[in-house]
């Protein structure tokens, strides 16, 4: 009897010993399903990993032609958020890369609506039009008086960065393409954005004073600008630090229909 239960205790032992090795394996393969998950969730459904390389040759030339298509485009279509301490400015608008200046419609979110209106922008001028219900739409045909002008500031004010900032987006000629990687650029992942499969790319810091998309240190930019850019170039997104706002400004091309810019009365464009 006592032969036939220690075999079984025996028996009993090994087959423990069996199945644990592939409950570990099992759990283990749950941790890394797990993390796999996450992973995908914080790409927002990219199948690369999200550690920042260096950029390909072809990642470089379409990042050093961006700004150049915004130019050839003549205009874009695009959609700033504008963050501050109080919500933030929501503007959409129509940009003019020819003659960089900009036509829109401003909204504010949370408590941040005193500057609802339509504003209308070049490098060194600021117009606003005060409305208290503005239009979801820019209109075709601005109102003729009601508009009150100032400078634009180059450094102090989320606002006018991130307006300095959007009219940068534009070149008549191509970036320097040996620069970039030489300035930091680099790839950090892939993301949908309205349908299009766009390269997410971190260009070098704008305060570096290098050639870069948006590299201009008086649209008082701080840290790394990053772009979404398409296969051919397009940029359809920008992602942009400001030193005096307490998020990065967000502007988003193509979201509306490109409303085309009419000149503003007493400024001059700049060439």
């Amino acid at each position: 009897m006592r032969t036939v239960i220690s075999r079984r205790v025996r028996s009993t032992d090994i087959e423990r010993r069996r199945r644990w090795p592939r409950l570990r394996w099992a759990a283990a393969v749950a941790c890394v399903a797990a993390a796999a998950t996450s992973a995908f969730v914080l790409l927002g459904g990219g199948e690369d990993p999200a550690a920042p390389r260096a950029l390909t040759s072809d990642e470089v030339n379409r990042l050093a032609v961006t700004r150049f298509l915004n130019y050839q485009a003549e205009g874009r279509a695009v959609t700033l958020n504008v963050p501050n301490v109080d919500g933030g400015l929501v503007i959409t608008a129509s940009v003019d890369y020819r003659t960089h200046t900009g036509y829109g419609v401003v909204r504010g979110t949370g408590r941040d609506t005193s500057s609802d209106g339509l504003i209308r922008w070049t490098a060194t001028t600021v117009l606003v039009h005060p409305m208290a219900d503005p239009p979801d739409v820019v209109p075709a045909s601005p109102p003729e008086s009601g508009w009150y002008s100032r400078p634009l500031l180059t450094s102090g004010m989320t606002l006018d960065s991130a307006l300095a900032i959007v009219l940068d987006l534009g070149s008549d000629r191509p970036d320097n393409a040996a620069l970039l990687p030489q300035n930091g650029a680099t790839w950090v992942g892939h993301e949908q954005v309205r349908g299009h499969r766009t390269d997410i790319m971190n260009g070098p810091r704008a305060e570096s004073g290098a050639e870069v998309p948006g590299g201009d240190t008086s649209t008082g930019t701080s840290g790394t600008v990053r772009y979404w850019i398409g296969s051919d170039g397009t940029m359809y997104r920008v992602e942009a630090g400001i030193a005096s706002a307490p998020e990065p400004v967000v502007i988003d091309f193509d979201t509306q229909a490109h409303v085309p810019v009419p000149p503003l009365p007493g400024a001059t464009p700049t060439p």
